[in-house]
């Protein structure tokens, strides 16, 4: 149930952001995208820093630096061999056609930007696994209230395209859930840990393209959370 108060969430904030954003001019639409890729981007900041900062005796030293960078590297090559953004983004222009907006220029880089701001973040893992082993629906209840507002902002600006980010937000956060049900005892407070320090070096990736346009490739970088999970179970945390 948690994931689908978060796609409720989301398709809320679109609707309501879609009704504000026609009464905006477009300097205030410009204004807006551009506020919301700083809150993003201190989510992300926020977000790693929280993982890589730790204090022993007194001292504040760093850990998981050497994963992180690791895990990008190895899951941007998979990711380019891949080429999960372009897939991405031929969905977003099958579900532009399909949805009735072929004319929407800007639809399928709403889809995109929207998607990779609610799907990637440390909420989003985390909370599906408590779903999924706990029943807990706490952290996703509580990330359904921030993407119903980033969701209306960025609808507000960038259009309707940000709505449908419900779709990927349900089939990511949902097979998470069912994983984490079938394989609860696999579940690593370390792999938690790389999820959530790979997952927002991803989310400041995607406030640097709200707000210089885009310029790095998120979806190609996904990989990396699972090269993160790997590098927990051999206990690679330098």
């Amino acid at each position: 149930m948690g994931t689908v108060i978060n796609c409720l969430g989301i398709i809320a904030g679109g609707i309501l952001g879609m009704l504000c954003g026609s009464h905006f001019s477009k300097g205030m639409q410009d204004t807006l995208m551009k506020a919301d890729g700083a809150a993003v981007l201190f989510i992300g900041i926020a977000g790693a820093l929280s993982r890589m900062f730790v204090i022993q005796d007194g001292m504040i030293s760093t850990q998981g630096s050497m994963m992180m960078i690791l895990s990008l590297a190895l899951g941007a090559v998979i990711g380019e061999l891949l080429d999960l953004s372009g897939k991405l983004e031929k969905f977003g222009t099958w579900l532009k056609v399909k949805s009735g907006n072929a004319k929407d220029a800007q639809f399928v880089n709403a889809f995109v930007d929207a998607s990779l701001t609610v799907c990637i973040g440390a909420m989003a893992v985390v909370g599906a696994i408590e779903d999924g082993v706990n029943h807990d629906v706490s952290i996703l209840a509580s990330k359904a209230v921030l993407d119903f507002i980033i969701i209306l902002c960025m609808s507000a600006s960038m259009g309707k395209g940000c709505l449908f980010s419900f779709i990927p937000v349900g089939i990511f956060q949902g097979v998470i859930t069912l994983l984490a049900a079938m394989l609860a005892s696999g579940v690593s407070d370390a792999a938690m840990n790389n999820l959530s320090l790979v997952g927002s070096v991803l989310i400041f990736c995607v406030g640097v393209n709200l707000i210089f346009g885009r310029k790095i490739n998120v979806a190609n970088l996904l990989p990396s959370l699972v090269f993160a999970v790997l590098f927990s179970f051999l206990n690679f945390t330098l």
